[in-house]
């Protein structure tokens, strides 16, 4: 139990939704929180959606509301750019060992602007995956927090090292001499809330990813209709940057299948039925081609579904792709399947594919744990651990925003037992 009156020390490893709410619910139960994010931002995927469904309202506003919590709970520590190395102990007892890595930019920065002015270097923009870029001194998007600048140290850093940004600073922000820093934290209780990744798309045979430039992925396309992303909301094909007139959302690519990732990712199809509605709105004429396995919208979620059915310029095909080829003149695509429902064979034209990818888990990452951390057969946390640790959220299971939400919450408070045990 923590010295001051509170209810325990809680350690949450992720900054994303899941990380967030475990981490606002503890601390406001009068818990002491240490939120430690990998990123240079806290908000995790969420940040870079454009939608939920199915409400189909902006991330931002949960996001603002959630964030206004944290900085105004003195209970609630975040740590952006760091890591755990390692965990001993068990509940009650744990020792994390967090690396803080450099943001070279210090608590004076006031967001001006003038440092990106004067910047030469340019880096890929990973906030928007790779699409567009930003100098090497930036801020990961406009909601950020925290609200400061942060240097890529691979971009900026090396022999060559301007320091024009040093320069340009009024307010004496820039700090090229940060170092790495490691603090020994003990806690009474650990939430893994480390969320996911999409795969590497690359992988998949026959589907053309990284070979066919208007063959996209579902977590491209989410920033490509956000306002805030690489095209300013516009859909468009990457080859020409011309809008579409149709497009093909191809299902489980790579997912609940042998030779990749063997298990459903849940939350694919709502998806996907959620981004023909972007195409819909951006293009009232276009075709739209939706190749499936099986639809899953359970509950609640069926409503969204029937409702985006009804749209009479969308064809939904049940069958597997097995082969996306390109027109190298023109940049179409065709998608080859087999309609399961018919038995024949289809060779769909189209402008864009994209690809619904999944979510593979972080797991544990690189963390040296005492005693180990168990995971199921996908690598998601599982549910019971010898060590006592705590998940929450796409930590240990595929699911969707406001399930994160619950379950966060519902971990929050095992938590809470764990420290005052």
């Amino acid at each position: 139990m923590s010295g001051n009156g509170g209810r325990g020390r809680i350690l949450v490893i992720g900054g994303g939704i899941s990380g967030l709410t475990a981490a606002i619910e503890a601390a406001e139960a009068g818990a002491d929180v240490t939120l430690v994010e990998k990123e240079a931002f806290i908000g995790g995927r969420v940040a870079r959606s454009n939608l939920y469904f199915p409400k189909m309202c902006p991330p931002t506003c949960g996001l603002e509301i959630n964030l206004r919590r944290v900085k105004t709970n003195p209970r609630i520590r975040t740590l952006p750019l760091s890591t755990v190395e390692s965990l001993k102990g068990g509940p009650g007892n744990y020792t994390a060992s967090i690396r803080k890595a450099p943001r070279f930019v210090n608590s004076k920065c006031t967001v001006c602007g003038a440092c990106v002015d004067v910047c030469p270097a340019d880096r890929p923009d990973a906030f928007n995956l790779g699409l567009s870029a930003t100098k090497a001194i930036y801020l990961p998007f406009e909601m950020a927090y925290p609200a400061r600048f942060v240097i890529d140290e691979a971009t900026c850093l090396g022999a060559d090292a301007c320091g024009k940004c040093v320069e340009a600073c009024a307010y004496g922000a820039i700090e090229l001499g940060m170092g790495a820093e490691t603090e020994e934290l003990k806690v009474d209780a650990v939430i893994w809330a480390t969320g996911w990744d999409p795969p590497d798309a690359a992988r998949f045979e026959g589907l053309g990813f990284g070979k066919h430039a208007n063959v996209i992925t579902n977590v491209m396309m989410e920033r490509l209709a956000a306002p805030n992303g690489p095209t300013k909301g516009k859909i468009q094909r990457p080859s020409d940057g011309k809008g579409v007139t149709s497009v093909a959302f191809v299902q489980c690519a790579g997912s609940r299948d042998e030779n990749y990732y063997k298990h459903c990712s849940g939350v694919c199809c709502m998806a996907s039925l959620k981004q023909v509605r972007y195409v819909r709105e951006e293009f009232p004429e276009a075709q739209i081609f939706l190749f499936y396995i099986d639809i899953r919208a359970p509950g609640r979620l069926e409503d969204f579904f029937v409702a985006t059915k009804e749209d009479k310029k969308l064809t939904l095909v049940k069958g597997k792709v097995a082969n996306i080829t390109e027109d190298a003149g023109t940049g179409n695509l065709t998608v080859e399947a087999e309609d399961t429902l018919t038995g024949r064979k289809v060779a769909q034209a189209v402008d864009l594919v994209v690809l619904a990818t999944g979510m593979i888990p972080n797991g544990i990452g690189d963390t040296q744990v005492e005693g180990g951390v168990a995971l199921d057969a996908h690598g998601f946390v599982a549910m019971d651990q010898p060590q006592g640790y705590l998940a929450a959220g796409v930590a240990k299971r595929p699911v969707d925003v406001a399930t994160c939400n619950r379950d966060a919450t519902g971990v929050a408070l095992k938590a809470l037992h764990l420290s005052a045990e």
